[in-house]
């Protein structure tokens, strides 16, 4: 049977990888979130950056000194992004491709923030004054 340490260990380098295969995905098909943006924003920038902090906060997952950090990180970042989730709910033509996509992907994101609410839970961060 596997322990809860184990559990959220193994969820939480899943998460690391999914947080980094997401954020690789900004720089393969960046047009894929060109509708998630306003107009009105440098597209480019906020695409590319956004794509170095998912990669950045994926691979500190792994590395033990940076993973409490990373996994706070990992829900803030789910936390910021559901209203860009909600807003695409009401949309005629979401951003995500269909309303059906947008339905199913709005509690996803929930999960999403509750798996990171979990693997954070007890995480000690140490930040000094």
């Amino acid at each position: 049977m596997m322990t809860t340490n184990k559990l959220k260990n193994a969820l939480t380098q899943l998460f690391g990888v999914f947080m980094i295969l997401g954020g690789i995905t900004h720089f393969i098909t960046p047009e894929m979130y060109f509708p998630f943006i306003p107009e009105a924003f440098p597209i480019a920038m906020i695409i590319y950056t956004s794509g170095v902090l998912e990669v950045a906060i994926g691979v500190g997952v792994f590395i033990k000194r940076f993973s409490a950090y990373s996994v706070k990180a990992i829900l803030i970042l789910m936390v910021l992004l559901l209203p860009l989730h909600i807003i695409d709910v009401f949309k005629e033509n979401p951003a995500i491709g269909s309303k059906l996509l947008a339905y199913i992907r709005l509690p996803l994101q929930f999960v999403l923030i509750y798996w990171a609410y979990f693997i954070q839970e007890n995480k000690r961060t140490n930040f000094k004054r």
